[in-house]
């Protein structure tokens, strides 16, 4: 049996014929295939602010309080599952709606949803060294023995489209988890990266914001587990 499943260009047809990128201010949802590949973030958000993913939003608290308060940056979240598609922009429209946020006023203007599967996004559609900073919190820890292969981890592909990804001088990747086993493994997985270097935990911006997992976790007396690596350009020999 294989450790990791195959990622071939059919199993992708099947499982991201759905995947929409959504507006929360304009509340469009366009295809995926609409937008051309890689795609140029200062046309997709109309301006050279950095730009950050967050894989995995779950129900957005993190994506809403973070473009909130930080309006120069560009947020896009990546989700697969719908049903948490769905709460986010429904936090999103409860906040608008609540405080009364003129949508012509720039908030939330610089957030994405992208509903698709993530290593189908970052494998074609994001840009060579153009993501300052990648947020996984909580990732799914598929605990059984047979599920181990979909940890996202695991995923070869997906790690060297991190890499590739990630600003070349300072690219930071933040990751969260309440799972010690799966961290550790996570942690042995990124060692073998050269190019990843492991930071002070503590340097993780906004560590007041927490997600729903980690405010249930908490409160339930879970130790929470953080990591912090930065990308580091290597000098030629």
């Amino acid at each position: 049996m294989r450790e990791n499943p195959d990622y071939n260009d059919l199993y992708y047809q099947n499982t991201t014929s759905h995947s929409q990128i959504i507006d929360i201010i304009t509340e469009r949802a366009v295809p995926l295939s609409e937008f051309g590949a890689p795609i140029d973030w200062q046309v997709f958000f109309g301006n050279t602010y950095p730009v950050e993913i967050e894989i995995g939003f779950g129900k957005g608290r993190f994506l809403l309080e973070a473009s909130k308060r930080h309006p120069k940056v560009n947020y896009i979240g990546v989700e697969r599952a719908q049903k948490y598609v769905e709460l986010t922009r429904e936090r999103f429209e409860k906040y608008i709606r609540h405080f009364e946020v003129d949508r012509a006023s720039g908030t939330f203007s610089n957030v994405r949803l992208a509903w698709t599967d993530a290593n189908y996004f970052l494998t074609r559609y994001v840009p060579a060294a153009s993501v300052r900073a990648y947020h996984i919190y909580f990732p799914d820890p598929w605990p059984k023995k047979r599920q181990r292969k979909r940890r996202i981890f695991r995923n070869q592909d997906f790690l060297s489209a991190l890499i590739h990804t990630l600003n070349s001088d300072g690219g930071r990747l933040y990751i969260v988890t309440d799972y010690e086993a799966y961290f550790w493994e996570i942690q042995e997985r990124l060692a073998d990266l050269s190019v990843l270097h492991s930071i002070d935990a503590d340097l993780k911006p906004d560590r007041d914001i927490a997600t729903n997992f980690e405010t249930k976790y908490i409160l339930e007396g879970r130790p929470i587990y953080r990591a912090v690596y930065e990308k580091v350009c290597l000098k030629a020999e």
